[in-house]
């Protein structure tokens, strides 16, 4: 049985793209892998610079089975694209991984290892870096209850870091340092057993752009199931690259104005969804209403800024 199927979902991140695929190629080590590429409709030509990478040749070298790309013929999303690479799979892990990322050395192996000896993770991340040095937040996520919500984009959280009070959204409080159970990680680095993404049916298409990830590791700790940081291993992600609203990569970005338009409005758009579906019945509708004009006010602010 294949060890690890990669999923990367595509959309016009072709350089990047590129590079991902050699640090994959680089860093395999011991393991039987394969490689899935959903793209999402790329106008960059990253579908056609794929077919061209010479797989056939550099898996005859390296441990990979099977490689495949699936050219959707729209951009579906994250999630339906995710989805889609998921039925082409076959290994007993499956990586989410983002195409603006680069994978450093034994980070596969360890991360496989870790979820063959800790039967109790629905999944895993490990520690993810910015281009600037800084833990990628994402990766180290509290659920955005309401008042963590609050803490987070009010600043508060900025100001008391290691507060379990003020630092819930990002689970600041935490040691950093040593492997432990988290709320949620991203969906640029997520290992994620199969039978546990099978419990769960696997991503929510109601998600376009952004949230989805917290959801499915919501959905993955509603089973009992438990979702764990592993800082013993990292990658680099450049983050934000395809949809170009994350100033961490403003200056690479080749996203046009269109694009950014859409991933703003998809992001704040994750927000509503998410709490209506796990919210919503568990506070007053004042609260609700609160909620809603804030997501309201700072999806306007943000499209102004583009």
């Amino acid at each position: 049985m294949v060890d690890l199927s990669i999923i990367i979902v595509s959309y016009n991140t072709k350089e990047f793209l590129l590079k991902c695929l050699q640090s994959i190629i680089e860093n395999i080590g011991d393991l039987k892998i394969e490689i899935i590429v959903v793209d999402n409709a790329s106008t960059d030509g990253s579908a056609d610079a794929i077919s061209n990478f010479q797989f056939p040749r550099l898996a005859a070298k390296r441990a990979i089975s099977n490689f495949q790309l699936i050219r959707n013929k729209k951009n579906v999303g994250f999630s339906k694209a995710n989805n889609i690479g998921v039925k082409a799979s076959s290994g007993k892990c499956l990586l989410f991984l983002n195409p603006d990322t680069i994978i450093y050395r034994n980070t596969f192996e360890k991360m496989v290892e870790f979820m063959d000896n800790n039967k109790e993770a629905g999944a895993a991340t490990c520690k993810v870096v910015l281009p600037n040095g800084e833990l990628d937040d994402a990766c180290h996520r509290g659920f955005p209850t309401p008042w963590r919500a609050f803490c987070y984009f009010s600043g508060l959280s900025k100001i008391l870091p290691r507060s379990k009070l003020f630092s819930g959204y990002s689970l600041g409080f935490m040691d950093l340092s040593i492997t432990h159970e988290i709320d949620a990680c991203a969906g640029a680095f997520m290992i994620v057993r199969r039978e546990a993404g099978e419990k769960i049916g696997w991503w929510d298409e109601d998600y376009f752009w952004y949230g989805e990830d917290l959801d499915f590791c919501y959905r993955l700790k509603e089973k009992g199931l438990k979702i764990y940081f592993v800082p013993t291993v990292s990658i680099l992600h450049y983050k934000g690259v395809s949809g170009g609203i994350k100033k961490v990569s403003n200056h690479l970005t080749t996203a046009s104005k269109e694009t950014r338009i859409h991933a703003t409005k998809a992001r704040f758009e994750a927000m509503r969804i998410f709490y209506k579906k796990y919210y919503v019945s568990r506070y007053p509708q004042f609260i609700t209403w609160l909620i809603m004009q804030t997501i309201n006010f700072k999806l306007r602010a943000a499209l102004k800024n583009l």
